[in-house]
C-alpha cells in the first residue's frame, strides 16, 4: 500500500509511453508478451492479496511465471480467479510506461512499499540508474523489455504453482511460483496447450510401458532392461547401421568392455572423464579382511579397472594390432558395444539419459589430405540414415574447451578443417565456443523432433591428439612413418536415445518396417479362425513380424487392442473375406482401407518394409516453436 513517502517520490517520476521497436522478430515479440503478462499477472495478484510482497517475473521457454510471498499456500483453485482479473486488466487495454530513476531513490520507493525483495536486487544492482515499469496503477522494479499496450497479452493461460526458494537457496524464504503460458494468437494458445496434453502420452518412458519394449527397475540404477519387442526394435536399427556402414566402406570389430586404468591414463580420459568412469578392483577380494591383514592388502593392492565410457581407446589398441599402409586409408572401424557411464542419478531420464548404452560409433583413420573429403562421407551417410525417419537437423561447430589437452596449433588446424569440411558441404551452422571434446573439436548435429524440440544426436570429432598418445603409424608412400588423423563420429548418437527421441517423435506410431509387430490379424468370429491361421503362416513366411489376435472378445475392441499397441496394418477376415481369399485392411494412420487381395496386402506390407519407406507421420508442433530459440537481444537483464 503505497504511503505519503512513496506518492511524493512517484509525483516526480517521468513516465514515458513503452514504444517497442518496428518489424520485432517472432521469438522477441513473444518475450515481450510474456513478461508484460507476468507483471499482469502480478497485477491481479496484489488486487486479491494487497499484502503480496513480489520477488522475480521472467518470461521462460513458451511462458513466464512470478515468485511471490503471499499470506496463504495457493492452490490450483486459486487459478481462474486470478485469470479473471488478468483478463479484465487486459480488456481495459493499459499502456506501458517505463521512468528511469536513481538507485538511490527506487530503494526509498520500495522501502516504503515494504517490498523486501525488490529492495534486495537493487542492492545488487552496480548502476546508479534503474528502469520501473507501470501499467494500470501497477509499478514494478524492470530492465524491460515489454508491449506498448496489454491488449497484446490476451492469449494466456495459467498452467500451475509451486513452490521455488528465493535465489534457488534453500536457507531463503519458500516463495510461491505461478506459471503460465502467452502467445500471439487464440489458435497458437490452443495449440499449446495440446502440445502439452500430448507430451505427456509421448513421454517414452511410457510408450515403452505402453508398447512393451522395455522396463526400469530401481535395482538396474538407471539401465534399462529391454524386452522381446524393444530387442526387435533395437535390431532393426542396429540392422540399418550395419547395412549402411557396410556400403561404405566400414569394417565392424567387438571388443571387451573392462579395461585397466592405464587405457584411460594415456588416452586423457582418466584425468578429464574420471567422474563418469564405473571403477572396480582387479581382483578384489569377495570379503573385507580382518584388520590384521589390512597392511598386507595394502601393499599388494590390486589395480584399477574400469567400464569402458566409450569406445575410442579401445579401438586404437585394435590399430596398434598390425602395421598400416597408406594404401588402406581411410580405414573405417565401427563398433556398437555396449558402454556403460556413471551419470549422476539426478541427471537420469529413461533412454534419453541412461547409465548403460550402445552408442553406434566408428573411428576412421586417414592421412591429412584426406579430411575434408572423409568428413564429407560422413555427413551424407548422416543425411542417408536421417532420411529414413524424416528427421530435419541442423549443426554446431564446437571449438576448443578450458580443460583440453595437446598442442594449439593441433587444435586450430582441427577446427579449420571442420569449419572447411562444413563450408565444403554448405550447411550452416552455430559456433559453441568451448563446447568441443577435450581431445579435439566436434560437429555436433542437433535432432529437430515433431514436438519442436532440439536433441543432440550425431557428432563429428577431428582429432590429432590421441594418435599422438598412443602412438599410431601408417607407412606413407615415401615409405616412411606418418601419424594418422582420427575421425570420431557418432550418427545416431546413443542408440537408446535415438529410440527414445523416435518413439516421442512418432508418438509410439513407428514407421512399419521398425514397428516391433508389424501385422495384427483378426478373425471377426471362431469360424474364422482356421483362416486367420494360414493368414498369420503367410504373413511370416513373408518375413513378416505378425500376430493372431483370437476370436476370444468383440473385433472392435480387439480392433481397440491393436490401435493402442500401435500396430501398423491389421487384416480382419470375417465370413466374406474367406469366401473370397480377401482381407480387410485397417492401417494405424489412414483406418479403413478396404478389402484387398490377401497377396495384394501381404505384399504391400513387405514393400514398406524392404524399402524402409516412412509411412508414419506425427502430428507435427515445431511450426508452433518457430524462431523461439533465437537468442534475446545482448545486454538486456529481467530483474
Amino acid at each position: 500500500m503505497a504511503t505519503a513517502a512513496a506518492d511524493a517520490i512517484l509525483a516526480q517520476i517521468d513516465w514515458q509511453p513503452n514504444q517497442p521497436p518496428d518489424a520485432l522478430p517472432r521469438a522477441e515479440r513473444l518475450r515481450r508478451i510474456r513478461h508484460s503478462c507476468s507483471h499482469i499477472m502480478a497485477q491481479a495478484v496484489r488486487e486479491i492479496f494487497p499484502e503480496a510482497k513480489l520477488a522475480i517475473g521472467p518470461p521462460i521457454e513458451h511462458g513466464f511465471y512470478y515468485d511471490m510471498e503471499l499470506p496463504r499456500p495457493l492452490g490450483e483453485s486459486d487459478l481462474p480467479e486470478i485469470e479473471k482479473r488478468m483478463r479484465k486488466i487486459v480488456g481495459r487495454a493499459p499502456r506501458f510506461y517505463r521512468a528511469a530513476m536513481p538507485r538511490a531513490r527506487a530503494l526509498e520507493l520500495f522501502r516504503a512499499w515494504h517490498q523486501d525483495y525488490k529492495l534486495e536486487l537493487l542492492a545488487g544492482i552496480g548502476d546508479d540508474q534503474v528502469s520501473l515499469y507501470k501499467q494500470d496503477r501497477f509499478i514494478d522494479l524492470c530492465a524491460g523489455p515489454h508491449v506498448s499496450n496489454g491488449d497484446a497479452c490476451g492469449h494466456f493461460k495459467l498452467l500451475s504453482v509451486a513452490g521455488a526458494y528465493w535465489r534457488g537457496d534453500e536457507r531463503n524464504p519458500m516463495l510461491q511460483r505461478i506459471y503460465g503460458t502467452a502467445w500471439e494468437s487464440e489458435e497458437d494458445l490452443r495449440q499449446y496447450l495440446q502440445y502439452l496434453e500430448d507430451s505427456k502420452l509421448r513421454d517414452h518412458r511410457k510408450l515403452g510401458q505402453q508398447l512393451d519394449l522395455f522396463s526400469f527397475h530401481p535395482w538396474s540404477a538407471g539401465c534399462p532392461f529391454w524386452h522381446p519387442h524393444g530387442v526387435v526394435v533395437r535390431n532393426e536399427l542396429l540392422r540399418l547401421w550395419r547395412e549402411t556402414h557396410a556400403r561404405a566402406g566400414y569394417l565392424e570389430i567387438f571388443n571387451p568392455v573392462i579395461y585397466r586404468q592405464e587405457l584411460y591414463e594415456t588416452s586423457g580420459h582418466w584425468e578429464h572423464f574420471r567422474e563418469n568412469i564405473f571403477i572396480v578392483t582387479e581382483g578384489a577380494p569377495a570379503a573385507p579382511l580382518p584388520a590384521s591383514a589390512a597392511g598386507a592388502a595394502e601393499a599388494a593392492a590390486p589395480g584399477l579397472m574400469a567400464l569402458k565410457p566409450m569406445n575410442c581407446p579401445d579401438t586404437m589398441l585394435y590399430y596398434k594390432t598390425r602395421q598400416h599402409s597408406y594404401r588402406e586409408l581411410p580405414l573405417r572401424i565401427g563398433e556398437g558395444q555396449l558402454l556403460h557411464r556413471n551419470e549422476a542419478m539426478g541427471a537420469l531420464h529413461g533412454l534419453m539419459r541412461a547409465r548403460v548404452f550402445t552408442q553406434d560409433d566408428a573411428h576412421i583413420f586417414i592421412a591429412e589430405e584426406q579430411i575434408q573429403a572423409e568428413i564429407a562421407n560422413v555427413l551424407k551417410l548422416l543425411a542417408e540414415i536421417y532420411g529414413y525417419f524424416g528427421l530435419k537437423y541442423s549443426v554446431t561447430l564446437s571449438t576448443r574447451p578450458e580443460s583440453s589437452m595437446g598442442a594449439a596449433e593441433l587444435w586450430q588446424q582441427a577446427e579449420n578443417g571442420l569449419r572447411q569440411a562444413l563450408a565444403d558441404a554448405r550447411l550452416d551452422y552455430k559456433v559453441d565456443a568451448g563446447g568441443g571434446a577435450f581431445y579435439g573439436p566436434k560437429i555436433d548435429v542437433m535432432v529437430h523432433d515433431s514436438m519442436g524440440r532440439q536433441w543432440q544426436c550425431g557428432t563429428v570429432q577431428l582429432d590429432f591428439q590421441l594418435p599422438r598418445r598412443f602412438e599410431l603409424e601408417y607407412i606413407a608412400a615415401d615409405n616412411q612413418p606418418r601419424i594418422p588423423v582420427v575421425i570420431h563420429r557418432a550418427l545416431f548418437g546413443s542408440l537408446e536415445r535415438f529410440l527414445g527421441i523416435l518413439l516421442e517423435h512418432f508418438a509410439g506410431a513407428l514407421p512399419t518396417w521398425l514397428a516391433p509387430v508389424q501385422v495384427a490379424i483378426l478373425p471377426i468370429a471362431e469360424g474364422q479362425q482356421a483362416y486367420a491361421q494360414a493368414l498369420l503362416e503367410k504373413a511370416r513366411a513373408a518375413s513378416l513380424r505378425a500376430e493372431l489376435l483370437a476370436a476370444d472378445s468383440k473385433i472392435n475392441y480387439r480392433i481397440r487392442q491393436a490401435e493402442l499397441r500401435k500396430i501398423p496394418y491389421m487384416l480382419v477376415a470375417g465370413k466374406r473375406e474367406v469366401e473370397q481369399a480377401t482381407v480387410s485392411v485397417r492401417t494405424y494412420q489412414a483406418k479403413d482401407r478396404g478389402v484387398m487381395p490377401v497377396e495384394a496386402a501381404l505384399a504391400e506390407i513387405a514393400d514398406q518394409v524392404k524399402t524402409r519407406k516412412l509411412d508414419s507421420t506425427p502430428k507435427d508442433y515445431s511450426k508452433l516453436f518457430r524462431a523461439e530459440d533465437e537468442a534475446a537481444p545482448a545486454g538486456e537483464m529481467v530483474y
